[in-house]
């Protein structure tokens, strides 16, 4: 049996990249291929999901790359015929003035993904995006672009109900509900989405609500911009949720009337997905992945000024057209991203190398 074990320094809920090893783990079984998950760590809700590297029986590999690691460093010392799928990394620039700790994890992995390019038999990435990375590091082995896989199934979540009637209740003062879904971290630009929110509340709609959904990977920066949200008089109109369950993230899709993503690095974006899922209008700062997620099912702004976000907003609300313009789109774009299309590209870019294993 062709054996194509997978390589994750961490397996935990939630978190899109696993939810990707799992799926792969899936069409590689379906595929009559041996194959299991080793991980520096895994999450206890996932016991038995996943094994220590430490325990790993040999056989070809496939490293999910996502951020610097141990369990990157044993498998360059190792022998078997070792497989990418690049996830990105976020350059440490975006890190380097507010939380220094954080630079090690990703230059790290910086450091790590030419050697992890040169000893490739394949590279796989989840966007053009991605994949022009792996050509810069210096990957001549094949490559080929295999969106993550997702189950839009899974933003089929119960709701949770105390959450829904509080923001419900929320929105019988009127105003429009910003929301934006993420961890709290430089590169995806909250504090640039609280200056536009603050110039639409200004000039716009004086009762519309900010909520920013998700936990911290750098603590300095939720910090500063919870700071900034007090220095803007904002503290009644955004809110900094910290994470969520998967029935309160719901509630939040379900009541937000606008997403608006001003990231400066993504490798692919999954909340672009549930968003649109979710028949929230999306408006995102072309930058990275986010216009291959996204496609023509959102506003791309190549401008990110406060008063250009808060006008496409407004655009929205007051084109009933394009509103519902972007609802089609958005399920047109879902249709392509499909689970199913994302299995078979998976499929037709592995079989040649699992011939050759």
């Amino acid at each position: 049996m062709t054996v194509l074990h997978q390589l994750l320094p961490v397996l935990d809920p939630g978190d899109a990249v696993s939810g990707h090893t799992l799926q792969l783990q899936q069409v590689l079984r379906s595929m009559g291929v041996e194959s299991e998950i080793f991980c520096e760590r895994t999450h206890p809700s996932l016991a038995g999901l996943a094994q220590p590297y430490s325990q790993y029986p040999g056989g070809a590999a496939l490293y999910h790359v996502a951020i610097g690691s141990r369990l990157a460093d044993w498998a360059l010392g190792q022998t078997m015929p070792l497989l990418l799928d690049h996830h990105n990394l976020t350059p440490a620039r975006f890190f380097e003035a507010w939380d220094p700790p954080l630079v090690h994890g990703t230059a790290w992995g910086r450091q790590q993904l030419t050697p992890l390019c040169q000893r490739t038999v394949l590279g796989l990435a989840d966007s053009r995006y991605n994949e022009a990375d792996l050509l810069d590091a210096g990957c001549t082995a094949p490559t080929a672009v295999v969106p993550i896989l997702f189950d839009p199934e899974t933003f089929e979540r119960p709701v949770d109900q105390a959450t829904l009637a509080r923001l419900q209740e929320t929105k019988r003062a009127g105003g429009r509900d910003w929301l934006f879904v993420g961890r709290v971290v430089p590169n995806k630009c909250q504090h640039e989405v609280v200056a536009a929110f603050a110039w639409y509340r200004r000039m716009v709609d004086p009762a519309a609500r900010l909520w920013v959904v998700g936990g911290a990977s750098s603590r300095v920066f939720e910090r500063a911009l919870e700071s900034y949200v007090q220095a803007l008089g904002l503290t009644d109109a955004v809110t900094l949720t910290g994470p969520v369950s998967h029935g309160a993230l719901a509630a939040h899709f379900q009541t937000a009337d606008v997403f608006v993503c001003l990231s400066e690095h993504e490798g692919f974006c999954v909340p672009l997905l549930e968003a649109m899922y979710h028949r929230v209008p999306v408006v995102a700062f072309a930058a990275a992945a986010v216009p291959e997620t996204l496609g023509d099912a959102g506003l791309l702004l190549r401008d990110k000024s406060p008063a250009m976000v808060g006008a496409a907003v407004e655009r929205i609300f007051a084109d009933p057209a394009l509103h519902a313009s972007l609802q089609g789109r958005a399920k047109v774009r879902l249709a392509e991203m499909s689970i199913t299309r994302a299995r078979q590209r998976f499929v037709e870019a592995i079989t040649p190398t699992l011939e050759q294993l």
